[in-house]
């Protein structure tokens, strides 16, 4: 670490202001926070500026990209920083997602190469920016040899998370486990189809809450989402009084299970489901 690059006067004041940071948790840091916790410690904005460019040219912190930056890891006794950490402050607000937070359940063994967030908001990544956007079937975000893709979504499907701490330093927000099965119900073909899916939740069943999961999909308010559950998880044998809310919502059509396929199988009228697949998963 290059601490003779910086004078006394920048050295007393720049680790006063990574130490207010860190405090907060803020190891992952935006140039407005370093600018609002400059404020706290009575440092003009110009000169929080010339801290931030004086501390980076002497590799107390790193640039992750415009106006984002982390605290060099040696000063925490790290050689990295956590991926779930970069995704959760590259947008914010974000939380670990989809296949990676399958991963971290322990739903599946599969190591995802991507790491997988859902936000709230639009996301802009660099390589939208590329004049022929065609060339890519996903949009993402690589930092060094990671990359991160977000998942948008509404605000009114921003829930189901939980603080998850990897470790004593870094704590990010994920989706919990039975909001991690409901996306895979949501977004099926990025688990490589329903049967995934269902196979998926029979392997799980017993180490989540049935009930949150009913309650969390009656909140997302997706019928078609609703009856698929529905359907599954009474073919596992979740009680009829439990699965009671999401039977109770009415539908005027029939849902195929596999949206991919043809819709033509077996009818179930109790849960306007299409069970279309080539061999049923679940017995």
């Amino acid at each position: 670490m290059a601490v003779a690059r910086l004078g006394g006067y920048a050295v007393t004041k720049g680790i006063e202001l990574l130490r207010g940071l860190m405090d907060q948790g803020l190891v992952v840091f935006t140039t407005e926070d370093a600018e609002k916790m400059a404020k706290v410690l009575g440092i003009g904005r110009g000169h929080s500026l010339k801290l931030l460019h004086e501390l980076r040219d002497g590799q107390w912190i790193r640039r992750i990209r415009r106006g984002l930056y982390h605290i060099d890891t040696g000063m925490l006794g790290l050689t990295t920083i956590h991926p779930f950490v970069v995704a959760t402050h590259l947008v914010r607000p974000s939380a670990i997602s989809h296949w990676s937070a399958l991963n971290f359940h322990g739903f599946t063994e599969q190591v995802p190469l991507t790491v997988t967030a859902t936000t709230p908001k639009k996301v802009v990544t660099p390589s939208m920016r590329e004049t022929d956007t065609r060339r890519k079937s996903r949009h993402t975000w690589k930092i060094g040899m990671t990359e991160y893709e977000y998942v948008s979504v509404k605000h009114d499907h921003y829930f189901g998370l939980e603080d998850i701490w990897l470790d004593e330093h870094f704590r990010v927000s994920m989706t919990d486990k039975e909001r991690t099965i409901l996306d895979c119900f949501a977004f099926p073909r990025m688990f490589g189809g329903i049967q995934w899916v269902l196979s998926t939740l029979e392997e799980v069943i017993d180490r989540i809450d049935t009930e949150k999961l009913v309650a969390y999909a009656k909140r997302y308010g997706r019928v078609s989402i609703m009856k698929r559950l529905g359907w599954a998880l009474e073919s596992l044998g979740v009680p009829r009084v439990t699965l009671a809310p999401l039977r109770r919502i009415k539908s005027s059509a029939f849902y195929e299970l596999d949206r991919m396929r043809v819709k033509r199988g077996v009818y179930d009228h109790d849960w306007m489901i299409v069970d279309n697949l080539a061999q049923r998963i679940i017995s």
